[in-house]
């Protein structure tokens, strides 16, 4: 499977001139961890998270909270450049799947921006991968079903975790036909037929 297939998409992005509180209310609203910083042309230029946002925001002096401040005439929110963690790890949206697990565990972030001719174009994050493992079996036979009903609708199908065991085919021309038409379905990883 692709990362295409599975990405969140469009990629909620930010600029790195966006206040911080901006982008702080963006990651609430939408219930995520990270937000690709892109430039004006959509390249991705760096990841703000709520790691990053939550450090910069302990960075407040207790004591400044007791004092009454006067703002200068040249004071400014700050932005989510001043912020953002600039070495970033992304994916392509042609990567297999495999790819972006790999990388989501081995660098320990939650989200990964993809990425299609330099531009962001969606997210892969644990969660998608998750939902994905998690709905793969009901994918699987929902798949195998459709294709086997054309053949005998009388034929029934089971998966577990990727494995498909398809019972009701008499012949032995039936018993390799549905091993055929099985192994075809995306997903599946091995096939046995009763």
């Amino acid at each position: 499977m692709l990362i295409q297939d599975l990405m969140s998409t469009p990629a909620i992005t930010v600029l790195g001139e966006t206040p911080v509180g901006e982008a702080l209310h963006l990651l609430d609203e939408h219930k995520i961890s990270a937000l690709p910083v892109v430039d004006r042309r959509g390249h991705l230029v760096g990841v703000v998270s709520e790691a990053d946002l939550m450090q910069d925001a302990l960075q407040l002096d207790d004591r400044a909270l007791s004092v009454p401040i006067r703002m200068s005439a040249s004071a400014r929110p700050r932005r989510v450049a001043e912020v953002m963690a600039r070495l970033v790890v992304s994916v392509h949206s042609d990567d297999v799947l495999d790819d972006a697990i790999d990388l989501l565990r081995a660098t320990m972030v939650k989200s990964l921006p993809v990425l299609q001719e330099n531009r962001v174009i969606g997210v892969i994050s644990r969660s998608d991968v998750i939902h994905f493992l998690a709905e793969r079996d009901t994918q699987i036979r929902t798949d195998v079903a459709r294709r086997l009903h054309d053949r005998n609708p009388d034929w029934r199908v089971e998966v577990d975790d990727g494995v498909v065991k398809v019972s009701g085919p008499v012949s032995d021309q039936a018993r390799h036909q549905a091993e055929a038409v099985v192994g075809t379905v995306r997903g599946v990883i091995a096939v046995h037929v009763s």
